[in-house]
């Protein structure tokens, strides 16, 4: 996985690196019910479930083409580099293994943390992502059977990539939280944003105010996901983990603490147990803070899909901030998996709904869609 590498980029694949290492040393990988299976890169008929097939030739040639223009590829986004399509190819392989594991009953819960490339278009590049894979695993398991399948995405940019490709899926629930597109980059997931055809109302988006904190976002994700999901009714919970919500990234301007990233990965795992059977298939994404909060939070995420929650308190341990300090010289390597942030958040209300921008933001959101799913958007 560290293939997907584009050189001088933010998108470093240091950050599954120092993850893995992170989770191997305090024992989340060992535990006697996980299974660390390598993946085949997904061949072209899995590819072009989503991408067009002129789209797919263009990155196995880019390439060998210094001078390459198009399709979104060999800017500054998306710097073409070796093997593109190889590496890209093997990200999707991963995603798609592990929702057919979870699909068929082999497991109850899969990840690919190197997955998550929810940017990429049916034929373009975007926002540092080839292939898409997180929408590529949601076709196959429509292809497989499922009826209804949930995508939350919780990294800060918009899930553009997976939206335009069920926009007009009522198969598929695709929700969104991210900073509003007006402060970042797609410039998509405005509340009104909600679904095309027989599908108006599937897609959802919560555009937050730069600045939201732990409680703000989790005010807003626990007034929108859990009431559409039971309405809803998934088979099977597809997640974006992307970890660039976090105080310290510096492409994004959210400010979670890890904490308040644990919390979220707890919350969808109830909703997972609830109303999926367990059936949970989660990636990771971006995430450009790459000591200090990407590899904490993930290990936690790690730790939610195989089993028990890790204690925050965790020590980190000293070989794991020794490779830190290699890795990222002069990064603040963390001691703890945990910032002591508080995560307890009050509740939406109708009554507040305009007393601050992120309770503007559920407002605009619940009353874009809540009524499409048979739901009161203004009941508490």
């Amino acid at each position: 996985m560290l293939g997907y590498d584009m050189g001088d980029h933010p998108l470093d694949p240091v950050r599954l690196e120092l993850t893995i290492a992170l989770a191997r040393l305090l024992g989340v990988l060992e535990r006697p019910t996980v299974r660390v299976v390598a993946a085949e890169p997904a061949d072209d008929e899995l590819l072009t479930l989503v991408h067009q097939p002129e789209y797919i030739a263009a990155v196995r040639a880019a390439p060998d083409d210094p001078f390459f223009q198009g399709w979104g590829l060999n800017t500054a986004d998306n710097p073409v580099f070796p093997d593109m399509h190889q590496a890209s190819a093997r990200v999707v392989g991963a995603t798609v293994a592990a929702a057919e594991a979870v699909w068929r009953g082999e497991e109850r819960r899969a990840i690919n943390i190197a997955g998550g490339l929810h940017h990429a278009m049916p034929a373009r590049a975007a926002g540092f992502c080839v292939y898409n894979d997180p929408a590529i695993a949601i076709a196959r398991l429509l292809a497989m059977g499922a009826s209804r399948v949930a995508y939350i995405d919780i990294y800060a940019h918009h899930g553009d990539g997976v939206q335009v490709a069920f926009w007009a899926d009522p198969r598929v629930l695709t929700i969104s939280l991210h900073q509003s597109p007006v402060t970042l980059f797609p410039g998509t997931g405005f509340p009104d944003e909600t679904g095309g055809g027989d599908a108006v109302g599937t897609s959802v988006n919560v555009a937050l105010p730069a600045g939201t904190g732990d409680t703000g976002w989790l005010r807003a994700f626990h007034a929108v996901v859990p009431p559409l999901l039971r309405a809803f009714q998934p088979e099977i919970l597809v997640t974006q983990c992307g970890a660039d919500t976090h105080r310290l990234d510096p492409l994004t301007d959210l400010r979670l603490s890890v904490d308040g990233q644990r919390a979220a990965y707890l919350a969808l795992a109830e909703l997972a147990e609830e109303l999926c059977g367990g059936r949970w298939l989660a990636t990771g994404g971006g995430g450009y803070a790459l000591v200090e909060a990407v590899p904490l939070a993930w290990t936690h995420l790690l730790a939610v899909i195989t089993g028990e929650p890790l204690d925050p308190a965790t020590l980190t341990p000293p070989r794991w901030r020794e490779l830190a300090g290699r890795r990222r010289p002069g990064a603040q390597v963390p001691l703890r998996l945990t910032e002591e942030a508080e995560v307890d958040y009050p509740p939406w209300s109708p009554d507040r709904s305009g007393d601050h921008p992120v309770d503007e933001a559920i407002t605009a959101t619940r009353r874009a869609v809540f009524s499409l799913h048979g739901l009161d958007p203004d009941a508490p």
